[in-house]
């Protein structure tokens, strides 16, 4: 089952928590057992999993990437974004999760973050469900 999850960013670089939409969709698809996959659809944002309970955490992440990928540099991608494109390599664009008796297996304090590093702009989650059984 392929469930869609439409985002607002409002700065350039933002990390929205999107566990709550991602365990709606798991919810929706009845899975009792399986795999959830989520995945952004852009070239410049990317899906991680890490704490959600301090928002120093995303903070220092976001700092740090901001470190390693400074926005003003020699960069040779003419439209200005080439930060966003390799911030977004680092992370990755995709995200699986193990779905057991019908609930989304995270860990304590994680959570499910979408990384804009373009915004503002409106992007799109896609979260595909995936049974064990055929």
């Amino acid at each position: 089952m392929l469930h869609r999850i439409n985002i607002q960013t409002k700065s350039r670089v933002e990390f929205q928590d999107i566990t709550l939409q991602v365990k709606n969709a798991v919810a929706k698809s009845s899975l009792k057992s399986g795999i959830c996959h989520v995945v952004t659809l852009h070239t410049t944002s990317a899906i991680t999993v890490n704490e959600n309970a301090d928002p120093d955490v995303v903070k220092d992440m976001i700092d740090e990437l901001n470190s390693l990928v400074p926005q003003h540099s020699l960069y040779r991608h003419r439209e200005g974004n080439s930060p966003a494109h390799i911030k977004a390599s680092i992370i990755g664009n995709s995200a699986s999760l193990i779905v057991e008796d019908g609930t989304l297996l995270l860990g304590t304090w994680q959570g499910i973050f979408f990384c804009e590093f373009d915004g503002p702009r409106n992007r799109t989650v896609l979260v595909k469900v995936i049974s064990d059984s055929p």
